[in-house]
Order: C-alpha cells, then sequence, then structure tokens
C-alpha cells in the first residue's frame, strides 16, 4: 500500500489527506452503514467460467484489497490470476535498512508468501513499472493490460479515487482495458479506509457491495498479511514508524470485503 508515499498522496487529494492513523476500525464497525450494504454472493460477484483477475499496483494490495476473494477461490478449485504493476521499491525512502536493492527482492517473495497462506499457490505476472510513477503512464499500464485479460474475466483492482496516486492510476488503466476486452471491473477501496468518514460522501455507497468471508478465510487473510515482514517493521535508519499502520491491520480482520460494482 505504500504509506511511505503519504506526502505525494496528500498533494494528489488535498480533500482525501492521509494523515497518522486515520479512521480507527472501532468507527468503522461502530457505523450501521457498512452492515446495510447489500451482501453479494461469490457466483454473482465472480460467475461460473469466469476468472477472477487481481491487478494490484504494489505488492499487499492484493491481500488487502480482496485476499478474503483470492481466499475463498482458491479453496472452491476456481481460477485467479494477480497481476503485479510495480515491486514496491519506492516503500522505504532514503533508507540504509531497506534499500532498493533488498526490497526488489524482498517486495515480491513476501507477495508470493502471502498468496501461498490464502491457499494460491500461483507466481504474479510482474510488469515492473516505477513505483510511486504510475501517474501519466496510465495508457501504458492499460495497453499492458490488455494482452492478459479476456472478456470473460472480472477484474479487481484499487478505486479510482482512492486517494493514492498510484492506486487512482491503476483503477483508470483496468477501467479502460476492461472497457476494451470486455471484462468486468470491480473497484475497491483501501487508502480512502484511512482517510474517509464512516457514511462520508465522497464514496459512492450506492455501489458499494459486501462480500462476506467466513472464519476459515479471515483467518487465511490475516495470516498473509502478516506475510508483509517489511512494511510491519519500524525502520531503525530513518525512524519511521511501520508501513502497514495498526488501523490498516485491523481491517485485515473484518469478516467481509466492500467492492464498489
Amino acid at each position: 500500500m505504500e504509506a511511505e508515499d503519504t506526502v505525494t498522496a496528500e498533494r494528489h487529494a488535498d480533500d482525501r489527506m492521509i494523515r497518522g492513523q486515520g479512521t480507527t476500525e472501532a468507527q468503522w464497525t461502530q457505523w450501521p452503514g457498512l452492515y446495510q450494504l447489500n451482501a453479494i454472493a461469490i457466483d454473482d460477484l465472480v460467475p461460473d467460467g469466469c476468472r477472477a483477475v487481481v491487478v494490484a499496483p504494489h505488492p499487499d494490495d492484493e491481500v488487502l484489497s480482496v485476499g478474503g476473494l483470492l481466499a475463498r477461490r482458491a479453496r472452491d478449485g476456481l481460477p485467479v490470476s494477480v497481476i503485479a504493476v510495480t515491486d514496491g521499491t519506492a516503500s522505504h525512502r532514503d533508507s540504509t535498512e531497506w534499500p532498493v536493492e533488498r526490497l526488489v527482492r524482498e517486495r515480491p517473495s513476501e507477495s508470493r508468501l502471502a498468496l501461498h497462506c490464502l491457499g494460491v499457490d500461483i507466481e504474479p505476472v510482474r510488469l515492473g513499472l516505477p513505483d510511486g510513477g504510475l501517474q501519466g503512464l496510465e495508457w501504458l499500464l492499460a495497453e499492458r493490460l490488455l494482452p492478459l485479460l479476456d472478456r470473460r474475466d472480472v477484474v479487481f483492482t484499487t478505486w479510482r479515487r482512492d486517494g493514492h496516486p498510484d492506486h487512482e492510476a491503476t483503477g483508470h488503466a483496468c477501467a479502460f482495458a476492461a472497457a476494451r476486452t470486455g471484462a468486468r471491473l470491480v473497484e475497491v477501496p483501501v487508502w480512502a479506509w484511512h482517510w474517509a468518514q464512516p457514511g462520508d460522501a465522497r464514496l459512492p455507497w450506492s455501489r458499494a457491495r459486501r462480500f462476506p468471508l467466513d472464519a476459515e478465510v479471515v483467518h487465511r487473510k490475516r495470516c498473509a498479511v502478516q506475510a508483509f515482514r517489511s512494511q510491519l517493521q519500524p525502520d531503525a535508519s530513518t525512524g519511521r514508524g511501520p508501513i502497514l499502520r495498526d488501523t490498516t491491520v485491523a481491517r485485515a480482520s473484518r469478516p467481509y470485503e466492500v467492492m464498489f460494482l
């Protein structure tokens, strides 16, 4: 999710500022609106004969957004694909503990381990685009996605108004590629849970659906988040705290995932 790009995200969207720990999970869970969202069954979300394709701006976004969906599909023996847009090498700017040379090895490895925790034993397709530099590359990304998608695919990616420049660029590219190929697009908020407030009118609640997760799937998702070791530890060389904040980790325990259809 690249919390180190907070400053960039703040400049990108002044009305969606990312600060501190953000809106707590307790605040979200106390809001009745989440439980009033229409639930969607897995067969309606990804119809029979279709493939779930997750397009992640950074390693960890695939789990934070739809880790539960991936675990459920894997358990049911249904096809999935994960496309890694970047390798997340800009997550620790100016760090001597986590330099780019280390991150380029560690972050894809963490992603593979996380997917294994979900029961998804596949190698993501890695596009190798620049972390923190996807703005302006939407058309290039869309062109790279076109041969990887099919009209029977359901494409899950980050919401086009999520607040993080890479997340928004990826969402726009996926929207274009899905329209060109006839695939179905599903957008998932990741950063929005941080900067938004319960009932926030900036989120398209009328498009929101709640995908329920059972206890086993929730456990797998929590374990998968813990695989991102580089993002969960403070950085002694810069004095910065963990990239994935407590509020973000807490959201991985939700018994549902929220998606915009």
